[in-house]
């Protein structure tokens, strides 16, 4: 299967088969989820797959009643570890965890297998339930089994709905030799001495005409 045939093919899944996940695609979707990308590579995360009955079965209690939650064969658990604002202003742990989430659930799609993203979960009822460490913060949590149900995909805006355009803006790309002016300091005399180091490379400069 092909990127975008998982894509395609993912489901919001509310309802699955008593049937356990194979340890071997259990591996493979916490692969997934530990090859995703995040915040200058820190991986300040724990992927976590529940899969004790008597934790499943206590599972919806923390899920705000979620009954899908206790059926599903296994649920799974991404907590950060660490967090802290990114330049862009983001919270790190919430989008190295979403990444790397949605790399699970496309690879558990690529399997045959079903998932559901919750925002509806209690994190403190989960980290108490699970019994994790206090540094472990629970972000995501998804079922995860193999689908009872084959809903149909729900609609989607138009791309000219969501896709940023800049019709009315031309970008003029150049490039110019990079020079850089060094200061050594200052000699006995008081004045400086300059050095020139000339680039080996060019600097790229995107001048935006509105």
């Amino acid at each position: 299967m092909q990127v975008m045939e998982a894509i395609e093919s993912r489901r919001s899944i509310r309802n699955y088969l008593q049937k356990p996940v194979e340890s071997e695609k259990l591996h493979k979707v916490l692969e997934a989820g530990r090859k995703a990308p995040s915040a200058r590579n820190r991986q300040e995360w724990k992927l976590i797959a529940v899969t004790a009955p008597e934790l499943l079965a206590r599972m919806p209690e923390a899920c705000c009643g979620q009954k899908m939650v206790g059926q599903a064969p296994a649920v799974l658990v991404v907590c950060s570890t660490k967090g802290g604002l990114m330049n862009c202003g983001q919270e790190s742990s919430t989008v190295d965890c979403s990444i790397a989430m949605s790399f699970m659930m496309l690879e558990a799609a690529e399997l045959g297998l079903g998932t559901c993203w919750l925002g509806a979960f209690d994190a403190p009822a989960v980290s108490k339930l699970l019994d994790l460490p206090p540094d472990w913060v629970p972000v995501v949590v998804s079922p995860l089994g193999y689908p009872g149900e084959s809903p149909a995909a729900r609609p989607r805006k138009d791309a000219a709905d969501v896709v940023g355009k800049m019709e009315e803006q031309r970008f003029l790309c150049f490039t110019i030799p990079a020079v850089f002016l060094l200061s050594a300091g200052k000699k006995k005399t008081g004045r400086k001495k300059r050095r020139k180091f000339p680039s080996l490379f060019s600097c790229v400069i995107c001048a935006c005409d509105m």
